[in-house]
C-alpha cells in the first residue's frame, strides 16, 4: 500500500476557493455603497473644509478617497479568512480595542464634550467601531460551544464581556454606539438559541438603563426632549436636514447645487442623507436605502442557510448591526428619532467608521462564505 502524504492546499488554491464561495452580490453591493460615498463627499465635502477653515477645499474629498481604499482593502482580505482564523481576528481586535477604550478614559482626545478618540497625527481612532463586529463574532462562537461542552458558563461569559464593553462605552459617554452594539448583541443571542425569558431580562435592564442616563446625562435629555417638544428647543440641525430634503423633491436640484451643505454643520458626516436628498431627490434617496436592504436581506438569508450555529449567529448579528446602523442614521436625518450623532456606513466622512464597517462586512462575508473545509 503506497501512502501519499498530504499536502496543504496552494495559495491559488484557496483563492479559488475564495472566489467561488463569496458572496459577490453583497460585495458588489458594497462597493456601490462606497463609490457612492466617494460621490457624495464630493458634494459634502469642500463646504466643510471652507467652514472649518481649510486650506484646500478638497481636504476631505482626498481623505475620504483614502479610507475607501482602504476599507476596499480590509473587507476583501478579511472576506478570505476562515472561520477559525476570523474568529481569532475578531478575539485579537477585542483585546485591543477593549484595551484602547480604557485608554481613552485616561489620556482620550475630547470633543463635544466625550472622550471617544485617540489622536494619531491628523486621525482620530474610535476603538468603539472596531469592538462592536469584534464582539459579536466572540458572541456567536462562545454560545456556539453549549453544543460541545452544555456545562459550561457560556452565557455568562459573553454577558461579561458585553457589560465590559458597554461600561466603557457609557463612560465615555456615547450612547448611540451602546444602543447599536446591544441590539447587535442581543440579535446574536437569540440567533444562538438562548431561552426567550432572557428577553425580558434585556427588556427590563434596557428600559432600567435608558431611564438612569436620561436622568443623568443632560444632552440625552436634551436630546430626547426636544425631539418630543421641537418648538421650545434649538433643533437647528434636523430643521436643516429636514428643509434639505423637502428642497430636493422627487429627482434633486442637481449634483453640487444643494444650498443647504453650507450652513449645515454636519453634512459631511452625521447628515450626509439630507444632502443626498436635497441634490438627488428622493428617487435616490430611497435607492440608498434599498442596497443597504439588499445587503441585509440577503447576508441574513444566507446565515440562516448555515448548519453550524457559530457562523450562523455570528453573521447575523454582523448584518443586523450593519442595518441598523444604516437605519439609525436615516431615522435621525428624516426625524423619526432623536439625533444619535452616527455615521452613514461607507458614506459619510469618517476614517474609523469607514473602517469599522469594512471589518463587519469582512467578518460577515468570511463567515457565510460557502465551501469552507473546517
Amino acid at each position: 500500500m503506497v501512502e501519499v502524504a498530504l499536502r496543504p492546499r496552494s495559495a491559488r488554491g484557496r483563492f479559488l476557493e475564495w472566489q467561488r464561495g463569496l458572496d459577490w452580490t453583497i460585495l458588489t453591493a458594497a462597493l456601490a455603497l462606497l463609490c457612492t460615498g466617494l460621490l457624495m463627499s464630493l458634494a459634502a465635502g469642500p463646504p466643510a473644509a471652507e467652514r472649518l477653515g481649510y486650506g484646500d477645499q478638497f481636504y476631505f474629498v482626498k481623505r475620504h478617497a483614502m479610507f475607501v481604499g482602504a476599507a476596499v482593502i480590509v473587507m476583501v482580505g478579511v472576506s478570505l479568512l476562515d472561520r477559525v482564523w476570523a474568529r481569532r481576528l475578531a478575539a485579537l481586535v477585542f483585546i485591543g480595542s477593549l484595551a484602547l477604550l480604557a485608554f481613552i478614559l485616561v489620556s482620550g482626545y475630547e470633543a463635544k464634550g466625550a472622550r471617544r478618540w485617540i489622536r494619531i497625527g491628523s486621525f482620530g481612532l474610535q476603538p468603539s467601531e472596531f469592538i462592536k463586529p469584534a464582539l459579536i463574532v466572540l458572541t456567536g462562537w462562545l454560545l456556539a460551544q453549549r453544543q460541545i461542552y452544555p456545562k459550561g458558563p457560556w452565557a455568562a461569559i459573553t454577558l461579561v464581556f458585553f457589560c465590559a464593553t458597554l461600561g466603557f462605552l457609557l463612560l465615555q459617554p456615547d450612547v448611540g454606539q451602546s444602543a447599536l452594539l446591544s441590539a447587535g448583541f442581543v440579535v446574536t443571542f437569540f440567533v444562538a438559541g438562548l431561552p426567550w425569558r432572557w428577553a425580558a431580562i434585556f427588556a427590563g435592564g434596557g428600559a432600567a438603563l435608558a431611564t438612569l442616563l436620561y436622568a443623568t446625562l443632560p444632552h440625552v435629555r436634551f436630546r430626547v426632549n426636544s425631539f418630543i417638544n421641537p418648538t421650545d428647543y434649538d433643533t437647528y440641525q434636523i430643521d436643516k436636514a429636514s428643509e434639505a430634503i423637502g428642497r430636493g423633491g422627487l429627482f434633486g436640484v442637481g449634483p453640487g447645487e444643494g444650498k443647504i451643505k453650507t450652513t449645515l454643520p454636519d453634512a459631511h458626516t452625521d447628515f450626509i442623507y439630507a444632502v443626498m436628498g436635497e441634490e438627488f431627490g428622493y428617487i435616490a434617496a430611497v435607492a440608498l436605502i434599498f442596497v443597504f436592504g439588499f445587503i441585509v436581506w440577503k447576508g441574513l438569508r444566507a446565515a440562516a442557510r448555515l448548519h453550524d450555529p457559530y457562523p450562523r449567529a455570528a453573521a447575523s448579528g454582523l448584518f443586523a448591526l450593519f442595518g441598523l446602523h444604516a437605519a439609525i442614521n436615516i431615522a435621525v436625518n428624516v426625524s423619526l428619532i432623536p439625533p444619535k450623532g452616527m455615521t452613514l456606513p461607507f458614506i459619510s466622512s469618517g476614517g474609523s467608521s469607514m473602517l469599522g464597517t469594512a471589518l463587519t462586512l469582512g467578518l460577515a462575508l468570511a463567515l457565510i462564505r460557502r465551501g469552507q473545509r473546517i
